[in-house]
């Protein structure tokens, strides 16, 4: 049974699930026996790596165009080190420009995380660059270019760190399951076309007969308040993804699908599923239908086992779940956060079961607790909008701080609450300020409340064996996630990155970081070569992080140990968001 596919998805997927195939045999090396059971990528073990950057010819809904890619592969070939182990990887560029790869969660000297611009020079056509650092840690991570839009156009793949001394978490099968989108166009035809008209790509826009339903429903005068009250904010309450399906074509291990991505497992098996999200723009809401999902670790690190029914995950996150199947087939299914698309794999005894697949849930509004945090939730979603917008965007010339870090707190026990905007937000860079902004880490997010299945939530999460450092943070900094959605323009506390100075830490201290999100997007915030400890708003400990999402109106606070001498970046993994300036570099010094 196949969900509602169009004809040029159905036979232009079927025709790209295979693709990739005609990898050079010497590639394939060391398969893990029959723990990892992948077709493609290539897998490859050891100490040593060579990995060829160049461009490959692709076809995944109809049209043929180039790619860019790692050993000629999409995704690239799926790397597995053992912690402990030292690692050489030597990257040779093979195209006209510049490239990088970077390595995505890992802990390493900060000339190795392969940032141009910030920790190296980038590789030049031609060169060849070698990496070599120690592995310290384990689990899932994965690997992509930080140049240009070449991750957007095929430059991703997995890492599989073996721990020295085993994780605990036993599983007769193991899978990866990377998930990525691709588009046909030129990456930077797509980003001017975003800059030009922000909502380009949005086919979920309100409509008259949205109208006419909401005036049934709720009245007319009510009607009438509610679709006002969006037109004098110039905001689109549709707005959750900058590319929906018009753009995009969503893959899981390079498959459309309709080539649907197959995984073998025997019925009664005890499966691991290593999800990353390796997509430019695309968050996803992923689940098993039939199954429970028990969640073991996040970004990498082992977590007190949950149980769920569905996860979302950004960007850049990383999540291992356990699935015991009962059956002798079942999808994997993951739809895209504005419900405009899907992909779909097969976990089976044979490709030849084809176990249903669901339709998409119905895409949801944001509401004004998705737009203004604990005030939109007092206020509802109806009426009283010219207060509520009031609230939201008032001046605030009393406490402009001009600065973001504070200290000379009474008690740093736990993150503060007072909202502080920097004058530099009250610019034309800025269209939404959020004064009242929500910390509730339990929400699991636009469109995945109350759907009658157990959402995971961040604060679900709890790394085994807590904090890695116990000290209680010296400072706290603030920064703010901002944005003017009509010019698509997008920043730190008002400040692109071109405009921007680094954030500093002290070498060896702990210290606190508050982001505030005051767009009406959810952003996973991404900090390079130091781990961020989330917490609640109590400053509880829950997890171990390296990208962490942030819902729209909503504040969270993280602590980070500067043990990392050197120069990292920080940015939003949406990489339209990170290249028109949600972006900053850390120093720790």
């Amino acid at each position: 049974m196949l969900p509602r596919l169009s004809r040029r998805q159905f036979l232009y997927g079927a025709m790209a699930s295979g693709i990739w195939l005609s990898l050079p045999s010497g590639l394939r090396a060391d398969t893990m026996g029959n723990r990892i059971t992948e077709n493609v990528p290539a897998i490859l073990t050891g100490h040593t790596f060579d990995l060829i950057v160049s461009e490959t010819e692709v076809n995944f809904s109809g049209v043929s165009r180039l790619a860019t890619t790692i050993n000629g592969s999409i995704p690239a070939p799926t790397l597995v080190w053992r912690e402990g182990d030292t690692v050489t990887i030597r990257v040779t560029n093979k195209l006209g420009v510049t490239t990088s790869i970077h390595w995505h969660g890992i802990i390493l000297p900060f000339q190795m995380d392969g940032v141009p611009g910030i920790s190296f020079d980038g590789i030049a056509p031609g060169k060849t660059f070698t990496y070599q650092f120690k592995v310290q840690q384990s689990g899932t991570y994965w690997y992509h270019s930080h140049s240009g839009f070449q991750e957007m156009t095929g430059m991703y793949g997995a890492i599989i760190i073996l721990p020295k001394s085993g994780d605990g978490i036993n599983a007769e099968r193991d899978h990866v399951v990377l998930l990525s989108d691709w588009t046909d166009d030129d990456p930077m035809a797509v980003f001017a076309r975003l800059k030009h008209q922000s909502d380009y790509y949005n086919f979920n826009q309100p409509t008259v007969a949205d109208f006419f339903h909401d005036a049934r429903v709720l009245g007319m005068s009510a009607a009438i308040s509610k679709r006002q009250m969006w037109n004098e904010m110039r905001m689109n309450p549709t707005d959750l993804a900058d590319l929906s399906a018009s753009a995009l074509t969503f893959l899981m291990n390079g498959r459309t699908a309709a080539g649907n991505w197959f995984g073998v497992v025997k019925k009664g098996e005890r499966v691991r599923l290593r999800f990353i999200n390796g997509s430019s723009n695309t968050f996803f809401d992923v689940r098993v239908p039939g199954l429970k999902m028990v969640v073991v670790q996040a970004d990498g690190q082992n977590v007190e086992p949950v149980t769920c029914e569905e996860f979302r995950f950004g960007p850049g996150e990383t999540y291992d779940v356990i699935v015991r199947t009962d059956e002798d087939a079942h999808t994997i299914f993951a739809q895209t956060m504005d419900r405009t698309g899907f992909v779909r794999g097969t976990l089976g005894t044979t490709p030849e079961v084809q176990p249903p697949v669901p339709d998409m849930d119905s895409p949801q509004w944001l509401s004004m607790t998705d737009m203004m945090g604990t005030m939109g939730a007092s206020a509802g979603t109806h009426g009283g909008h010219d207060e509520m917008h009031g609230k939201m965007a008032m001046d605030h010339s009393a406490h402009r701080m001009g600065a973001s870090q504070h200290t000379g707190h009474d008690s740093l026990a736990a993150p503060s609450q007072l909202v502080r905007h920097a004058r530099t937000e009250y610019g034309a860079t800025v269209d939404m300020r959020v004064d009242t902004p929500r910390t509730n880490l339990d929400d699991p997010g636009i469109g995945l409340r109350n759907n009658g299945r157990r959402v995971l939530t961040l604060d679900d999460l709890r790394t085994i064996g807590g904090p890695m450092d116990e000290r209680m943070p010296a400072r706290e900094v603030e920064l703010h996630l901002t944005g003017n959605m009509e010019r698509y323009s997008w920043s730190f506390d008002g400040v692109e990155f071109g405009q921007s100075t680094p954030v500093h830490f002290r070498h060896g201290e702990r210290v606190r970081v508050i982001l505030q999100n005051d767009t009406m997007m959810t952003h996973p915030m991404h900090l390079h070569g130091l781990w961020s400890e989330l917490e609640n708003d109590k400053g509880d400990f829950l997890a171990r992080r390296h990208t962490i999402p942030i819902q729209p109106a909503q504040r969270i606070s993280f602590q980070v140990t500067a043990d990392a001498l050197g120069r990292w970046a920080w940015h939003c993994h949406l990489l339209f968001h990170m290249d028109a300036g949600m972006f900053r570099e850390v120093v720790v010094s």
